[in-house]
């Protein structure tokens, strides 16, 4: 098992008795999963994801993959939301947050169209400079504001510098199966396109074709990681909150909620990780976070962040718990050597691996906050491998949704997203939006 559920640190904060007591919400909501019988239940693809994908689209994900490592140095990830954070969290998570700087037999990979910045773009346009390059663009409509002007933008780059022929070879485009602007675009275009399912949403997304042939460029071993989710959705069919720790999971979420935490903090000790805490924080905030409901999610890095926010979680305002991420085993051995000098006083470190300092350092954490008044869940992950990733990524899927259910909303949509995109069309003077746009300039001028 490459996850696993320890509550040693909820002790004092939410007692075996209090999940047993709302263990029949939580696996009611779990069946309203398994079920399909609940609001947003048209978006529960990925459930069965894991043993039930497109095995002709995979393989054909794999040989794309392969092509492009042989054609480019550059391979530009054109999406935003979840159409990019699975992606590079599985990237830096298994390989590093620092892959377009090692030494590697594949391309860079860089992430755009996730922001309207002139300056973030033009670097990324910078670093293609002399080298060749390959994109993939990810949306499903193809009108999402920040993806499409990122693709208008490197669609006329590969044409410039290829010729249409030689651009239409570079150009890999994930979108919808059948309809929306950018699968017509690409049809006429002839450019190799996969499939969003209409079945997943963009943050549940991550196992799809969406993250899936950006993570085989680097190199991922994609069959391994879907293997870590189908065991985690083989071990997680267990309907029981005694047994199965993902419920249980989701059980004390809930508890702490109504115990007044309005924040939960994810905290890893790895740097690896820090693209998997944004990822889900997008997961877990669209998810729960509507009707005035909902834990705000928030993330940290320790010890770096123990730094600079470690003096509120150790004695700020008692609205937070922690889940924390706790890596068993290191990617790689770093011993600490001895200094006859001892100048810094740390020769009693001597000869010890860092991962282990490192754990020790999680371990006199989690006493302090837990004597601070927070609480901790913990969650043991064996390594950083690809089927831990796509197990971790499974358990947390899953997890949302049921907590999502417990919480009474629908798990599955996204609503207040919408205000801000209509607010922007207006102000930028789209077609349509007229009367929206006469409002907001006057609020601007009142």
């Amino acid at each position: 098992m490459s996850v696993k559920l320890s509550e040693k640190y909820l002790k004092g904060f939410v007692s075996p008795t209090e999940v047993d007591k709302i263990s029949h919400i939580a696996e009611a909501a779990y069946s309203v999963v398994k079920n399909r019988s609940g609001a947003g239940s048209d978006f529960l693809g990925w459930v069965d994801l894991p043993v039930n994908y497109d095995k002709e689209e995979f393989a054909r994900i794999k040989v794309a993959a392969e092509k492009i490592k042989k054609m480019c140095d550059v391979f530009v990830v054109i999406g935003i939301g979840g159409s990019y954070l699975g992606a590079r969290a599985a990237i830096e998570f298994v390989k590093s947050p620092l892959y377009n700087n090692l030494k590697k037999d594949t391309p860079d990979v860089y992430f755009a169209g996730n922001s309207i910045s002139s300056s973030a773009l033009s670097d990324i346009l910078k670093l293609c400079e002399g080298k060749d390059v390959c994109i993939n663009v990810i949306s499903k409509s193809g009108t999402t504001t920040e993806p499409a002007v990122t693709f208008r933008i490197f669609r006329e780059l590969l044409e410039k510098k290829y010729g249409e022929d030689g651009a239409r070879e570079r150009i890999f485009v994930t979108t919808d199966r059948a309809r929306g602007k950018l699968k017509e675009f690409s049809t006429d275009k002839g450019y190799e396109t996969f499939v969003v399912p209409d079945d997943i949403g963009g943050r549940y997304s991550v196992l799809t074709a969406v993250g899936l042939l950006p993570i085989a460029v680097s190199g991922c071993d994609i069959d391994a990681m879907m293997k870590g989710a189908a065991d985690a959705r083989e071990k997680y069919s267990d309907p029981s909150a005694k047994t199965n720790e993902c419920i249980r999971y989701a059980a004390i979420r809930n508890i702490m909620y109504n115990k007044g935490k309005s924040i939960e903090i994810l905290v890893a000790y790895e740097p690896a990780a820090q693209m998997l805490c944004e990822w889900w924080k997008q997961l877990y905030g669209e998810s729960e976070g509507k009707d005035n409901k909902g834990l705000y999610p928030s993330s940290v890095i320790f010890s770096t962040d123990l730094h600079s926010l470690g003096q509120y979680v150790q004695e700020g305002l008692r609205t937070m718990f922690e889940t924390v991420i706790d890596f068993k085993k290191s990617s790689d051995t770093v011993v600490i050597p001895d200094d006859p000098n001892n100048i810094d006083g740390l020769n009693f470190l001597s000869g010890k691996e860092l991962h282990d300092v490192n754990r020790m350092a999680m371990t006199g954490t989690l006493f302090a906050h837990n004597d601070g008044g927070v609480a901790n869940v913990v969650l043991e992950v064996e390594d950083r491998s690809e089927y831990s990733f796509g197990y971790l990524v499974y358990f947390f899927e899953l997890a949302c949704a049921v907590s999502g259910y417990m919480l009474g909303v629908n798990p599955f949509d996204q609503p207040g997203v919408e205000a801000y995109k209509k607010n922007m069309y207006a102000l930028l003077g789209k077609p349509g939006y007229e009367d929206q746009k006469k409002a907001l300039e006057a609020r601007i001028n009142k």
